[in-house]
């Protein structure tokens, strides 16, 4: 019996080696058979790769709430002190040099008493540098030279908005019209608020004269190119404004004559009436006869001829001088306002060939010699009340010497030439009638009276006695000129 296989058991082997679907072929061991145990398989690697980059990142999350609390913190405290009154008791002006550097800067404004906490704007100022260099507005956050003005008690937010806006003190710098380009270049040169040297003198009746707002520091080549680019604007806006039938060939041409009209009236009023006088002797083909000519003739730039007009420098030919030729000069004999240049672009519609001072500080205008020989009668009669009045105490006339009226800036006095020979038959008399005040190097009229006066400048000295009206106006450009006799 013991030998007999047992059929059973060998039908029920291949039952328990067969294999299901989704199950590996595996033998089932069979009945009476131990069971073996299997080793278990090692645990997969990458699940120890996943647990490392967890912590890490549960790491760095942990550490970036810490530095966000941190800096939330930063910048509450500095909200607080920012907002927090400044040390300064009174207002303040502190200049930021060019080129400074921002310790440079912090260091001006801690020793200057505009702020008490200097390492918090330092750290500003360094974190506004930083950012600037990747915003489109970089440039508007940076700190820049220049004269700030610092209110009382500035918080460190108003300072830094002060120093990175470039919003500084701005100056008024004046140039009177009717000056010469050698004279403006002068008082740019003397301005202490301006900087660097200016390497030449611009072309005559290139500037224009007006008052123009300017930064501490500002070079005067700067400026006179600003000056020069306003001059360019305006005298194109004036000449594509200007009458059709003036007999002006180029914009040249209209600051040329624009630059004797100025020289020859202070008053606005007048300007477009003095103009007509010079058109209408353009037209009838006579001189312009303007003395301010002379002068530039003679001394150019320089403005001033310190002394008389005399016969010779009357009858001397230079290429300015509108007593000997025939038009108008070869270019402006000064810098005219822009007023001036509207004046002769649009003049007014007269017959005036003459004028003479009137002794109100305007002009008498005549359209014949009859005319213009009674006003200037009318004009000695006032002179010779004016001079009649008592002498000033501490001006003295040089013993046999007639007197004269003192120049601007030069109060002495010197004997003056022979007066002016009356015109020979035949001649015609000047535009300006002979006794045409000058305006003044700084923009004045001598003979108005100052509340009519356009610009604030230099009063002249009263006259020290009686004397010949011929002989007591010491012309140049500063004063008036001399009044030949007609008889």
């Amino acid at each position: 019996m013991t030998g007999t296989p047992d059929p059973n058991a060998a039908k029920a082997k291949p039952e328990a080696e067969k294999a299901g679907w989704f199950t590996r072929k595996r033998a089932r061991p069979g009945a009476g058979e131990a069971v073996k145990a299997e080793a278990a398989p090692p645990p997969p690697t990458k699940k120890k790769r996943r647990a490392g980059l967890s912590s890490l990142f549960s790491g760095m999350l942990t550490a970036a709430v810490f530095l966000l609390a941190g800096v939330f913190a930063l910048v509450a405290v500095a909200n607080r002190e920012f907002a927090v009154r400044g040390p300064l008791t009174t207002d303040k002006v502190v200049i930021i040099e060019r080129g400074a550097t921002t310790e440079d800067i912090v260091e001006t404004l801690n020793r200057e008493g505009v702020i008490n906490r200097p390492s918090f704007l330092w750290a500003a100022l360094l974190w506004r540098d930083i950012t600037s260099k990747f915003g489109s507005d970089g440039a508007n956050r940076r700190a820049k030279s220049g004269e700030y003005l610092f209110k009382q008690a500035s918080t460190m937010t108003e300072v830094i908005e002060t120093i990175t806006s470039g919003r500084s003190i701005q100056h008024a710098i004046t140039i009177p019209e009717g000056l010469t380009s050698e004279q403006i270049v002068e008082r740019i040169r003397e301005n202490d608020l301006l900087t660097g040297e200016i390497t030449s003198i611009p072309q005559e009746g290139s500037l224009l004269p007006d008052t123009y707002r300017i930064n501490r520091g500002t070079s005067r080549e700067a400026l006179l190119s600003r000056m020069a680019a306003e001059q360019r604007r305006v005298l194109n806006d004036v000449w594509n404004r200007r009458a059709k039938d003036l007999p002006l060939r180029s914009p040249r041409e209209l600051v040329t004559l624009a630059s004797i009209v100025e020289k020859e009236t202070g008053r606005a009023d007048e300007r477009p009436r003095v103009a007509s006088v010079f058109f209408n002797r353009l037209e009838k083909k006579m001189r312009l006869q303007s003395d301010p000519t002379i002068i530039y003739g003679i001394v150019g730039g320089k403005g001033t001829l310190g002394r008389p007009i005399s016969r010779a420098d009357i009858d001397r030919p230079t290429p300015y001088n509108t007593y000997t030729i025939p038009a108008l000069p070869p270019g402006p004999i000064a810098n005219p306002g822009r007023a001036a240049m509207e004046a002769t672009a649009n003049p007014s519609r007269t017959r005036d060939i003459y004028f003479v001072a009137d002794g109100t500080g305007g002009h008498a205008f005549a359209e014949t010699l009859d005319q213009h020989n009674r006003n200037v009668a009318r004009w000695r009669q006032i002179e010779a009340q004016r001079n009649a009045q008592p002498t000033t105490p501490g001006l003295q006339p040089v013993p046999g010497a007639p007197a004269a009226s003192p120049s601007i800036g030069d109060r002495t006095q010197a004997p003056l030439p022979a007066p002016i020979a009356p015109p020979a038959a035949g001649l015609t008399p000047s535009a300006s009638g002979f006794a045409q005040p000058a305006r003044r190097p700084d923009g004045n009229n001598p003979l108005q009276p100052p509340a009519q006066r356009e610009a604030v400048g230099s009063i002249p000295a009263p006259r020290t006695g009686p004397a010949d009206p011929l002989q007591d106006r010491s012309y140049d450009l500063s004063t008036p000129k001399v009044i030949p006799r007609l008889n």
